[in-house]
């Protein structure tokens, strides 16, 4: 399914992919990025798309490259709850997703996509930027149920109370200047899934979901065509606030970033 109204807004396709495991969710992946890839060497006007994935994923556990290496013991012991687990090439550590999560990876070409600073000048978007605008649209999203309170804190994601219970969480890859991996926000994802991990390695901290902070169920169909519109601002002609971090100076063309 796409997105009409998303694409109306933006240069880029939004497709629904339903719920699907992790493993067709990277060939996904793969796929988009050596479609940017291959349109890029030819010179391909279709090289200036985008393409947003979304979908939910089947119970998985997934390992960022700064856990590598997790244990043996622990990838067996997690699947014998019955999720699937991968060792990944995000950034991040350990983290969830499943069903009630809406997971969305965007794939864009970093060199095409640039913003307009508080002096209205239009300028590169690197690594830094892109995640700081990813927290945006997400922030926007949740904001919109009523979750004032929702903001970025000093660890990456989107976060409730004050930085302590985490609503969404980011990690994403970059090869030649093209992002791949993305988000997850917890619509009414079970959590007691993130209670046998410590997620993304914050010891103290909380992860919470859109139905447990409103009292009400909100499904993943409830989330998704809102966030699409909030990542179309700044897909199709972003701005950003004064506090952007516009000394990015990120290499764009081989990185891994999250948590």
């Amino acid at each position: 399914m796409r997105l009409d109204t998303f694409l109306s807004r933006s240069a880029a396709d939004a497709i629904w992919l339903g719920r699907i495991t992790y493993a067709d969710g990277l060939r996904q992946q793969c796929y988009y990025v050596n479609k940017l890839l291959a349109s890029r060497k030819l010179g391909s006007d279709s090289m200036k798309k985008s393409y947003v994935l979304l979908l939910e994923h089947t119970p998985v556990y997934t390992v960022g490259i700064r856990h590598f290496k997790y244990s043996e013991d622990e990838e067996h012991r997690l699947k014998k709850l019955g999720a699937d687990f991968y060792r990944t090439k995000r950034g991040g550590l350990i983290t969830f997703h499943g069903p009630g999560q809406l997971v969305v990876y965007p794939i864009v070409d970093l060199h095409l996509l640039h913003v307009k600073g508080p002096d209205q000048n239009s300028t590169l978007v690197g690594v830094r930027r892109y995640v700081y605008l990813v927290e945006e649209a997400i922030i926007k999203t949740v904001r919109s149920f009523g979750l004032l309170g929702a903001d970025r804190s000093p660890n990456t994601g989107v976060w409730l109370a004050n930085g302590m219970r985490k609503i969404a969480a980011i990690g994403i890859n970059v090869r030649d200047g093209v992002v791949s991996h993305g988000l997850a926000l917890n619509c009414n994802t079970d959590l007691n899934w993130f209670h046998q991990i410590v997620p993304c390695g914050l010891v103290g901290k909380e992860v919470t979901s859109l139905t447990q902070e409103l009292g009400r169920n909100v499904s993943v169909n409830d989330v998704f065509p809102i966030f699409c519109e909030n990542f179309a601002e700044f897909m199709n002609e972003p701005s950003v606030r004064d506090d952007l971090p516009l000394g990015d100076g990120d290499n764009v063309n081989s990185y891994g970033w999250g948590l």
